[in-house]
């Protein structure tokens, strides 16, 4: 018994030394590994291939802030392999989120592209991967800040635009009430509350329109459009104020071009251009409605003498609201939205506005819009022999 006793003992004491030898080891391990990890700038396995698949830019850095790995995007921010970060921003955000063993999150302008290279709106989230390496991740939101200021300076702009009108006619009406008594003072306050409400109407037009362009939604109405039928019911809609203003319009130029698109929407929008351009030009003056094919592009100019825009202006011309002629603007029952629907027109049918204006010399506008093929039934052609099928059904066999 004494000597089992002893070596059951023994094989006791002999588990205990050998677990407490076998923790010992495991902890050295442990310990050692966490060493090398705070030492390792090894990338852990598949982050490399994920960052080269990435679309945003993104980045992983070690302690001293060099690139150990990056997607393709990145590199236009300056965000290469085997290079240290060289914005201080982005410097900051790493050891923010390495220093404070999370995540760190900024919003800040990092140029991006060579000379010139642009500012642009990003916001960086730092995450601590390891002791020694951070992963940076990029989004540029310069877009999205950028829309959500139109719509901010839009609400602004609107409201501030339908105040005037709409406390004109407050004042108004409150002025025929006080003048009932006063035949002639009512009908001369009744023909300017005319006058207001039809500006109002106006202004909640375009304003519409505007709105309508600048959805989403695919232009309903699309067809291939005759260049020449938007000419001339653009300047049918101008002939009125052209008289009015003993101002000239004149077409020249190419004719039986097409352009596909929306023949309301493209109509209006030569017919804002025209309107501006008679509204500028001083009396007995012409202005020019030309077209020409240039290549696969229809080139429509509408061209005036008058007063020109500033050099200083032509750059915000086709902001929603801008005027470069307040006192003007106000005589002619200007909005500021005319030139912003056309830009937003052309646009969506893949086309653009261009500018040319001398102070002094006159304005040209030029809407540039992508050519298609006349369609079969308008070539000259085809006309001709589908109205000879047409007489031979109708037994005229002349």
């Amino acid at each position: 018994m004494t000597t089992t006793a002893a070596a059951l003992l023994a094989l006791l004491v002999g588990a205990v030394i050998g677990a407490g030898i076998a923790v010992v080891i495991f902890l050295s391990l442990r310990e050692r590994d966490r060493a090398r990890a705070q030492v390792s700038r090894a990338i852990p396995e598949g982050i490399q291939e994920v960052l080269h698949g990435m679309e945003d830019p993104a980045a992983i850095v070690d302690a001293s802030l060099t690139v150990l790995a990056s997607s393709p995007a990145a590199a236009p921010y300056g965000i290469v392999e085997a290079v240290a970060l060289t914005a201080d921003e982005l410097r900051q955000v790493s050891r923010k989120a390495r220093d404070s063993e999370g995540v760190a999150t900024e919003t800040f302008r990092l140029m991006r592209g060579a000379a010139p290279a642009e500012s642009r709106l990003v916001t960086v989230r730092a995450t601590k991967v390891s002791p020694r390496l951070t992963l940076l991740v990029l989004r540029d939101i310069t877009e999205r800040e950028r829309v959500e200021q139109m719509r901010r300076d839009f609400v602004a702009n609107t409201s501030h635009e339908l105040k005037t009108p709409v406390g004109a006619v407050s004042l108004l009406s409150e002025a025929i009430e006080s003048a009932a008594d006063d035949p002639e003072q009512v009908r001369i306050f009744a023909s300017r509350l005319t006058g207001e409400a039809q500006r109002l109407a106006s202004l909640t037009s375009r304003i519409m329109n505007l709105s309508r362009l600048q959805a989403s939604d695919e232009l309903t109405e699309m067809r291939e459009v005759p260049v020449d039928e938007v000419l001339t019911s653009a300047i049918e809609a101008s002939l009125i104020q052209a008289a009015a203003a003993s101002v000239e319009i004149v077409r020249g130029g190419d004719r039986d071009l097409y352009v596909s698109g929306d023949a309301q929407v493209l109509s209006e929008a030569l017919s804002n251009l025209i309107t501006n351009a008679i509204a500028y030009s001083s009396e007995g003056s012409k202005v020019g409605v030309g077209v020409k094919r240039v290549d696969d592009v229809v080139e429509v100019a509408v061209t005036d003498r008058g007063i020109g825009i500033p050099e200083a202006d032509q750059q915000r011309i086709f902001e929603r609201f801008y005027r470069t002629d307040q006192a003007r603007s106000r005589r002619t029952g200007g909005t500021g939205l005319g030139l912003s629907i056309v830009k937003h027109a052309v646009q969506r049918h893949g086309g653009e506005v261009r500018l040319w204006s001398r102070p002094g010399r006159g304005s040209t506008f030029t809407i540039v819009l992508p050519l298609i093929e006349a369609p079969i039934e308008a070539t000259p052609g085809k006309r001709k022999k589908k109205n000879k099928m047409k007489a031979s059904k109708n037994g005229d066999h002349r």
